[in-house]
């Protein structure tokens, strides 16, 4: 790390200099703001360590200069014990931090590690936000049909804007992985991704969690919280669900949308917030609006940009890629065959849990695949036997216990069925070990 030592006082710059050598550090001493100015312009530096009041260029003026075309470089002030007022203003400016004359060199050095920890913590996240954006390039959303093109091509175009967007579909078909896509694919891709889901906040919590709140502003808040509109500042907040939220928290919603401006709870003072907002919802927002459950105003501030995400049964074409792609997740890019049976029978079934049920099912599959070979009797019988039943039962007929047997008697008979009365098949269909298929069997008689 290298360090420049604004100071005129020569006893104490040649001190700080020295103690700052024999720590480990790179330090270069300045007789005023000038001369260093005029340095830190051709010759990078790390950290400036400068008094708050020199002759010609002061340490106050050093700062805005600073700031203002090396943002990057870290300013700790130093000023006499009567001026700690000035050195709060200079905070207030983008300085560090500040020391009071006289200081031991120790305060220093732990304000100089602190500031390397910090620095270990920011680059870290740099490094996790370029694994991020590797991880959800725009390829993630997976597919080669016509409709999953066309829904890339879609995200391409509205990442690199800053328009809000909605995005809609039915459950499991990819919102939360579309979101993640737009955002680090955008010009804020370095800034924080908050996720809020508005399905699982209860509905007096809600104001607090999206705004914030003042300490004391309602019984149980000790201390002051920032809010994920705060948490978002710069970067994207996605609401989750955003047919949840209360409809009289909608109208503050709206105003955040509108003036960029937010209020903790229990303050009226406005805080400006520059968050990009993507919004999912499963629901027919419309219908909610003509039910009175969902303002009109606030629906069109955030289909800027509508995206509404294909189930998996109208582009059914992608079933052998999306597999593919989650037996390589799943198994860390082993290969497993698998019959042309079994793709059948998953393009034959309607797949109302999409994309995310087939996860389900892959991974379910693959559980039971013997030499690397998904077979027709590994599928589950909920797909490759959708509109079996059980036997129908009246309550007030029979007992529970004889309804239960019944149900399980019949789902055995289909599993046997199924693979073509091997028991160990079978036994892995029904999830039980085959001992317990043998007892059941000898229960009912089968």
């Amino acid at each position: 790390m290298t360090i420049f030592v604004v100071e005129d006082e020569q006893i104490l710059r040649v001190s700080l200099v020295d103690e700052l050598t024999d720590a480990g550090y790179r330090a270069v001493g300045f007789v005023d703001g000038n001369e260093a100015w005029q340095t830190l312009q051709k010759q990078p530096v790390d950290v400036v360590l400068t008094d708050m009041k020199m002759p010609g260029m002061d340490g106050m003026t050093l700062l805005e200069r600073i700031k203002s075309k090396f943002p990057h470089i870290t300013v700790i002030m130093m000023t006499a014990y009567g001026s700690v007022d000035s050195a709060v203003e200079a905070m207030k400016k983008g300085a560090y931090d500040y020391l009071t004359k006289p200081f031991h060199s120790d305060e220093l050095l732990l304000i100089l590690q602190r500031l390397k920890e910090l620095q270990s913590i920011k680059n870290e996240n740099i490094q996790l936000k370029k694994q991020l954006s590797r991880h959800y390039p725009i390829e993630a959303f997976v597919g080669d049909s016509p409709a999953a093109r066309q829904i890339k091509e879609m995200i391409r175009t509205v990442a690199a804007s800053d328009a809000s967007v909605l995005i809609t579909g039915e459950t499991g078909t990819g919102k939360e992985l579309v979101a993640n896509i737009i955002h680090y694919n955008s010009p804020r891709k370095d800034k924080p991704l908050v996720k809020v889901s508005c399905a699982i906040l209860a509905q007096e919590v809600f104001e607090s969690e999206l705004f914030g709140h003042e300490k004391g502003a309602f019984t149980g808040a000790i201390k002051e919280r920032i809010g994920r509109f705060e948490q978002a500042d710069g970067g994207t907040i996605y609401l989750d669900d955003i047919d949840d939220i209360p409809l009289e928290l909608q109208v503050k919603l709206l105003r955040v949308l509108q003036e960029k401006e937010i209020e903790r709870v229990g303050s009226n003072q406005p805080i400006p917030v520059d968050v990009r907002i993507i919004a999912s919802t499963k629901a027919d927002l419309r219908k909610l609006i003509q039910e009175g459950k969902f303002r009109e105003d606030l629906y069109y501030r955030l289909n800027v940009f509508p995206l509404h995400l294909t189930p998996l049964r109208e582009r059914l074409e992608d079933l052998p890629v999306l597999y593919r792609y989650f037996v390589d997740q799943l198994t860390g890019g082993r290969q497993f065959r698998i019959s042309p049976q079994v793709m059948d029978c998953l393009a034959n079934y309607h797949w109302p849990g999409n994309v995310r049920e087939l996860k389900n099912v892959v991974e379910r599959m693959l559980l039971l695949a013997r030499q690397n070979e998904i077979r027709p009797e590994m599928v589950p019988l909920e797909i490759s036997q959708p509109d079996c039943s059980v036997p129908e039962v009246c309550l007030g007929q029979m007992a529970l216990d004889d309804i239960l047997n019944t149900i399980e008697k019949k789902l055995i008979q289909d599993a046997l069925r199924q693979s073509e009365g091997n028991q160990a098949q079978a036994a892995a269909l029904l999830h039980i070990p085959p001992s317990t298929l043998r007892s059941k069997l000898k229960k009912y008689r089968l």
